[in-house]
């Protein structure tokens, strides 16, 4: 029973654990903050000196620093060297809960231990550790008075844990986030402290399940199993694969069946849904990847991961997606490698150990030049849409109280004549605008897809009531009107230039 729970969980609680992909994403978010902060102040300081800047800069400073202590305790644990022993979890349990006895004013602990005395193996600092950050959780979760659940059960092969409060409850499309690094439903939380439990649980092969409504509350499942052969990795499927002695050839001479493992389930479901697009090929760059990892050459993974992250920002592809595929592809590559050493019957623990790890740190490698790469032009690519944005800006200036300028400059497009459009038509009726001049002495270009829509408009504007003046027609523009056999003469007043306009219009005089 537990082993079949254990594998239907697994490649959920994969996907929730902290890879290091996803802690760059938080540390890019919260750590920049703060450091950009600081160096305000410190311009500021080099133009007059005050000691409240000083003191702002530290503060920050220092809420970086928290930042990065609390990304090492779950990425390096000060226990990672800790010994594995047999746990009375129930002792632990009840040691935990009087830590609380500040808060039983207000939070009632029920407590239901039904089989004391059975022991589980693990890193007993670590897991009381992760186990205290729970019960921290559901107290916190309770704003006024409530009540807080812990339940232990044993079974013939494993021990289940509960920890359920009356809180707030967490919202359910929010429950798939629990476990990733500074997704948090507490107003000054970071993520962190859940991050840390799920990593704990994985570490000790231990499943978490959560249930929870919004004001109801929330109750936590954790199932470990009694006996444990390691608990550095999870116990991984044999497949039926073609041996081989170089690992190279492995993966090469078992690419179908990599393919085909990795690509079901969910992980279909989603990559399906990508439509196609130019230079993304997500099948062929999947294989490029593992091929770069199993050579374990850093300066190739590191090129690999730039250009993915450059294709993935320019198409904007959702990032969250990339990071569930190489989740996925991590799980598969470690599956392979099992199924390596069992194939060859290695005998070389330590070898193979080594090899496994290095595996992990090219991964995590990959991600760290993916997110870079993929953050850093994103940045670009939103300051770029930023200055399109301001130019397509459509900026109507008053002559009188019903006559109106739109001076227009750069290139039109489609996507920018339907901007215009849209703005034009409300500001006439908004402006009460009886007179439109539109003036493209500053345009140097119209696409000849946008002179139908051009046109269009000029329709608009004169069901809106409205007398449209055309000013400024450049002679590129116009010889491309001329070539596409189109005019503006049977819509719109045309004049030579916006001078020629305000005369007619009396605005100016010809004295």
């Amino acid at each position: 029973m537990y082993e079949k729970q254990a594998s239907r969980r697994d490649d959920n609680h994969l996907n929730q654990l902290a890879s290091v992909g996803q802690i760059a994403a938080g540390i890019a978010h919260e750590i920049k903050n703060p450091l950009t902060a600081v160096k305000g102040f410190l311009q500021l300081l080099d133009e007059q000196y005050d000691k409240n800047y000083i003191e702002i800069a530290q503060k920050e400073l220092e809420n970086a620093l928290d930042v990065l202590h609390n990304l090492l305790q779950v990425s390096k644990p000060d226990f990672e060297n800790e010994a594995i022993v047999p746990i009375d979890i129930t002792i632990e349990l009840e040691a935990l809960i009087q830590l609380f006895q500040d808060q039983f004013y207000r939070v009632k602990v029920h407590t239901d231990f039904r089989n004391p005395g059975q022991l589980i193996v693990g890193k007993k600092n670590l897991l009381k550790k992760a186990l205290f950050n729970l019960i921290k959780n559901a107290i916190e979760a309770i704003p006024e008075e409530g009540i807080i659940h812990i339940s232990q059960v044993a079974f013939h092969n494993f021990v289940k844990i509960t920890i359920e409060d009356s809180g707030n409850g967490i919202p359910e499309d929010k429950l798939h986030m629990l476990g990733t690094p500074f997704f948090t439903t507490k107003v000054n939380g970071t993520g962190m402290g859940l991050t840390f439990v799920y990593s704990t649980m994985h570490q000790h092969n231990a499943t978490i399940n959560v249930e929870s409504s919004e004001t109801v509350g929330t109750k936590f499942t954790i199932i470990f199993p009694k006996k444990q052969d390691a608990l550095a990795k999870k116990e991984l499927a044999l497949l039926d694969l073609n041996p081989t002695q170089s690992i190279k050839d492995f993966f090469a001479l078992n690419r179908e069946a990599f393919e085909k493992q990795l690509f079901t389930g969910a992980v279909k479901e989603k990559m399906d849904k990508i439509p196609p697009i130019k230079n993304i090929n997500i099948i062929e760059d999947t294989h490029k990847l593992v091929d770069y990892i199993v050579d374990g050459e850093d300066h190739d993974i590191i090129d690999f991961a730039k250009s993915e992250g450059s294709i993935w920002a320019k198409q904007s592809l959702p990032f969250e997606l990339k990071l569930e595929l190489v989740q996925a592809v991590r799980r598969v590559v470690l599956e392979f490698l099992n199924n390596y050493k069992y194939s060859n019957n290695h005998s070389d623990t330590e070898q193979f150990d080594n090899l496994w790890k290095r595996i992990e740190e090219l991964i995590d490698l990959y991600l760290i030049h993916l997110f870079e790469r993929y953050s850093q032009l994103n940045e670009e690519l939103i300051r770029t849409q930023k200055k399109i944005i301001e130019d397509l800006s459509v900026h109507i200036l008053p002559v009188s109280h019903d006559i109106f300028i739109l001076p227009l400059k750069g290139t039109i497009d489609i996507l920018r004549s339907n901007f215009i459009r849209d703005e034009l038509i409300e500001q006439i009726r908004a402006l009460g605008i009886k007179t439109i001049i539109i003036d493209f002495s500053g345009v140097s270009t119209i696409k000849t897809n946008a002179f139908k829509q051009i046109s269009l408009i000029l329709d608009g504007v004169r069901m809106m009531g409205c007398q449209a003046i055309v000013t400024g027609l450049r002679p590129e523009v116009v010889k491309t009107m001329l070539s596409l056999e189109f005019s503006f003469e049977n819509k719109a007043t045309i004049k030579g230039s916006l001078q020629e306009a305000f005369y007619d219009l009396n605005i100016l005089s010809n004295s």
